[in-house]
């Protein structure tokens, strides 16, 4: 025991130096940022600090040089997020705003995306976050774009279809909902509150242990839970962050209907981003001859003629005349590369075309 206790003070000695040169290392990190600072400031009027760009590659080359790390590749992601953030925040702090209030996923994943180091505006609606960042009072903004679950949200599909701005980055958050109530039994929950996209998510286990219930959309999940906390005989579908801001009891955990159930979020900003090697290109597409058969055929068949794969493709009401519609498609590609821009000029042929933005693919 005497040796084993002389090898643990010496194994805390070594964590102690290594301590001291890590935060060596960070201010060294830290003091470099400034420089950067200093010599856009000297090259342009008004630099861009955050590079979408940039934190790919720095963020792939993190998981590159983990082939036979101690940590998870999501871990050290996550710590290099958070230095870069508070590295940035030195140069200038970025201003990015989501969809509010606390302890909303949406938060939850600006600061997956951004790191802690940014000012994060909580906004009402998804809406005001497109109004925000196009007005310039806010420099990105992150709208939920899909559920693997429950498909696209159409708040944002209809902001794109109108709002002049780009996709420049994506993010994933795993969704593992919780019922969270001050009740202290599901027999005493009459009505549950939830985000319309989150009791969708949760249907069949709603329909299996909460089946004559109310349940009520509203603005966000975050929202839910606010009310929750103000009837004692409701309940709220939100996640951890929530549970733990309002002080709610976590009646049931893990109640989506799918394991595997996950929100991608996009970065909107009036900034473009180069190509990395590795991005996805946005599209909305509103086709021109909506009467002809095998219109949509003729409107894919570009990519299928050139390679370019397309990961996702979704319908949405045009607003413009009845039973009109347009698409939303995401392919593989920068629409810099000479291929990807072939390909969105041959479509063109069959389609009014918006460019919604390329940017990086999402990283874990």
């Amino acid at each position: 025991m005497r040796l084993m206790s002389q090898d643990l003070s010496a194994i805390r000695q070594q964590i102690d130096k290594t301590d001291i040169e890590i935060q060596q290392l960070l201010d060294k990190r830290a003091r470099l940022a400034k420089q950067v600072a200093q010599a856009k400031f000297a090259e342009e009027e008004n630099p861009v600090f955050y590079r979408p760009e940039r934190e790919s590659q720095v963020l792939k080359n993190v998981i590159a040089r983990n082939k036979d790390g101690s940590l998870e590749d999501d871990t050290l992601t996550l710590l290099f997020r958070e230095i870069m953030s508070a590295c940035l925040a030195l140069q200038k702090k970025l201003r990015v705003g989501c969809l509010g209030p606390e302890g909303t996923y949406s938060q939850a994943a600006t600061f997956k995306q951004f790191g802690h180091g940014v000012d994060c505006t909580l906004l009402p609606t998804i809406p005001d976050v497109f109004k925000e960042v196009e007005a310039g009072n806010l420099q990105y903004g992150l709208v939920p774009v899909e559920n693997s679950t429950e498909g696209g949200i159409n708040q944002t599909l209809d902001c794109f279809a109108t709002m002049q701005l780009q996709i420049c980055g994506e993010v994933e958050l795993p969704i593992h909902h919780l019922l969270l109530s001050n009740a202290e039994q599901l027999s005493d929950i009459k009505i549950v509150y939830s985000h319309q996209q989150s009791l969708g998510q949760c249907r069949k286990w709603l329909e299996t242990h909460l089946p004559h219930i109310e349940t009520r959309a509203v603005e966000s999940n975050a929202e839910a839970a606010r009310l929750a906390v103000q009837n004692p005989e409701s309940a709220a579908i939100a996640g951890k962050i929530a549970a733990t801001m309002y002080d709610l009891r976590k009646l049931e955990e893990n109640i989506e209907d799918k394991p595997n159930n996950t929100t991608r979020w996009a970065v909107i900003s009036q900034q473009t981003v180069p190509p990395t090697g590795q991005d996805k290109t946005s599209l909305l597409l509103l086709p021109t001859h909506v009467d002809k058969a095998g219109a949509l055929f003729e409107l894919l068949q570009p990519l299928s003629n050139n390679g370019i794969n397309m990961t996702r493709i979704e319908s949405h009401p045009a607003k413009i005349e009845k039973w009109q519609y347009m698409f939303f498609i995401d392919i593989e590609g920068h629409h810099q590369e000479a291929l990807v821009s072939q390909t969105i000029d041959a479509i063109k042929s069959h389609a009014l075309v918006k460019l919604l933005g390329s940017y990086p693919k999402a990283i874990l």
